[in-house]
């Protein structure tokens, strides 16, 4: 098992934590930032934790666990001419965008908001708070296992199934 542990971003109304448990798993397309892009190709790993994000919620905050269960691959959405994620520039021979695959792994017993992780100085260094923009991003063990204390989750190990 991983220990390494993510957040990723995504907007309620487009695809919420509940889309997932109910579908179980899906391709995380549709970024298109280069840092976030690199998160996805380079430095996930099949294994890793996701802190699911809902953003531009009421509240937003951290909704659920997911975990990655694909590598990277070319992101088809930006194939597709009917997509709003398509890009002419980005072919089969030179994919510019990738995704992975990411699966339901936990529900959390509440959620934490964002205005709670600001109020918690253990987090003050997340990237999420530093660059708030960023729909995939790196979180540390610490920060991740503060979080799951503050949803009330206890007795779990980062990278182990809850």
């Amino acid at each position: 098992m991983s220990d390494r542990v993510w957040l990723m971003k995504s907007e309620p109304d487009v695809f919420s934590f509940t889309d997932l448990q109910t579908c179980g798993r899906t391709w995380w397309d549709g970024v298109r930032n280069y840092m976030a892009r690199n998160y996805m190709m380079k430095d996930m790993k099949v294994g890793d934790w996701v802190l699911f994000y809902h953003s531009n919620a009421e509240p937003s905050g951290v909704a659920g666990l997911a975990i990655v269960t694909s590598a990277a691959r070319p992101d088809e959405s930006s194939f597709d001419k009917k997509s709003e994620y398509y890009d002419a520039k980005s072919t089969r021979e030179n994919p510019r965008w990738q995704c992975v695959e990411v699966g339901f792994l936990n529900s959390l017993p509440r959620l934490v908001s964002l205005a709670e992780i600001k109020g918690n100085k253990r987090l003050a260094k997340m990237i999420l708070l530093q660059n708030s923009r960023l729909s995939v991003q790196p979180v540390l063990p610490a920060e991740a296992r503060e979080i799951l204390r503050m949803a009330g989750v206890t007795g779990v190990e980062i990278g182990a199934h809850p």
